[in-house]
């Protein structure tokens, strides 16, 4: 069993910068890949960022490629999104997840296994 536990979120002018971390619970978290999905309003949950077990490894959606970092730190069980010239179709409740059956990064969020509360981010034009 994992729980994760996001923060980080708020209000922020657009070309703003905000950075969400996403702590998690268990022994074995360098052991699987984790990742970051958005959902706004009226729309599907999308994916937004992964990052393999050992943090080596990572892939973007192509709309925040450039703009946003997602990274790890094993040591302390916490998984990172720092989010640079924010836009406001970034606006969306961004939910952090755990894929304990893969070490490396998985974009299909049903190949995730546990799921954090969700943070808002919010970006004025």
């Amino acid at each position: 069993q994992v729980q994760l536990v996001e923060s980080g979120g708020g209000l922020v002018q657009a070309g703003g910068s905000l950075r969400l971390s996403c702590a998690a619970s268990g022994r074995t978290f360098s052991n699987y890949a984790m990742g970051w999905f958005r959902q706004a309003p009226g729309k599907e949950r999308e994916f937004v960022a992964a990052i393999s077990g050992s943090g080596l490894y990572t892939y973007y959606t192509d709309s925040v490629k450039g703009r946003f970092t997602i990274s790890r730190d094993n040591a302390k069980t916490t998984m990172y999104l720092q989010m640079n010239s924010l836009k406001p179709e970034d606006t969306a409740v961004y939910y952090c997840a755990a894929a304990q059956r893969w070490k490396y990064y998985r974009i299909n969020p049903s190949e995730y296994d546990y799921w954090g509360q969700g943070t808002q981010v919010t970006v004025s034009s």
